[in-house]
């Protein structure tokens, strides 16, 4: 099929489409990006009393504490620090050409939002399955205190994200082959891959995997039709919000969560109820952005 939208944002990466550009270019992105991550945490190491740094290191690599949390949101800005360095001294185009038009950027990113939104309200009336209902978590008053430092960090976090797979891989891919097949698969599996976990989620493991590399697929075909970041970055923040901020199984990444499943991510008995519940929210909310946006 043709999709119009990614002449957009293929058109500035036609300027510098080759392959081994675009291979320097994503090393370049996580030498900077580990090299940035490396400072930041020393500068940490620094601000926090050397006592309350191992307790903080526990936080940072389990997710398990507020600070914990926030500290792993904020270390996804020097993704698009990085991303905009090496776009800037390797492709010679600036990091916004990789959103979209300003204005459709907006008006899309209000429009899917607002859709996602009415599908989040609608998921909250109907009845979920047992093996589901969440455990309280946080209390109410300390998680409404935390959201306006977690809500802006979480928008970093999924943003820096689409810019690399969506906005950066994808428009490259796509400016060297025709074939959509490959440049909305390609980072799409490797999306998926780098979320495979084995120590988090044991034997299901692969489900996340498959979970994430369909998530991939929706969210370029929603940049490939709209051609801007805007939708793919809508439905990334409502399933993060959704799975960090709402509610997350009970030994994953629970600092900011208000709520926590009543199990763990390598629970053999999770993958038949929470896989095909899953992707059906996927599948409905991508149906939802598409609709929001005619196309």
């Amino acid at each position: 099929m043709r999709y119009q939208g990614q002449d957009v944002l293929t058109a500035p990466a036609r300027q510098s489409p080759e392959l081994w550009r675009f291979g320097l270019g994503v090393v370049l992105v996580l030498a900077c990006y580990l090299t940035l991550g490396h400072g930041y945490f020393t500068l940490l190491a620094e601000l926090v009393a050397p006592q309350d740094w191992p307790a903080l290191v526990a936080e940072i690599d389990s997710g398990s504490s507020p600070r914990g949390m926030l500290a792993i949101l904020a270390s996804f800005g020097f993704i698009i620090i990085a991303l905009g360095l090496v776009l800037n001294m390797l492709h010679r185009r600036p990091l916004a050409t990789l959103f979209g038009k300003g204005r459709q950027f907006l008006q899309q990113g209000l429009r899917v939002s607002t859709a996602l939104g009415g599908f989040a309200v609608l998921l909250w009336f109907l009845p979920e399955p047992g093996l589901l209902e969440p455990f309280h978590n946080l209390d109410y008053l300390r998680w409404l205190a935390l959201l306006p430092l977690a809500l802006p960090l979480l928008f970093i976090q999924v943003t820096a994200e689409e810019l690399l797979f969506r906005g950066y891989a994808q428009s490259q891919l796509a400016a060297r082959f025709s074939n959509p097949v490959v440049w909305l698969g390609l980072p799409a599996l490797v999306f998926g891959a780098l979320h495979y976990e084995p120590s988090i989620a044991g034997p299901n493991a692969w489900a996340l995997v498959l979970s994430a590399a369909l998530f991939g697929l929706a969210a370029a075909d929603l940049t490939a039709r709209s051609g801007t970041l805007a939708p793919a970055i809508a439905l990334h923040f409502f399933f993060n919000f959704a799975s960090l901020l709402y509610v997350t199984p009970g030994d994953t990444l629970v600092g900011l969560a208000l709520y926590t499943y009543p199990f763990e991510m390598t629970d053999p008995a999770l993958l038949p109820i929470w896989l095909p519940y899953d992707l059906m929210i996927l599948l409905c909310a991508w149906l939802a952005a598409r609709l929001s946006l005619g196309r």
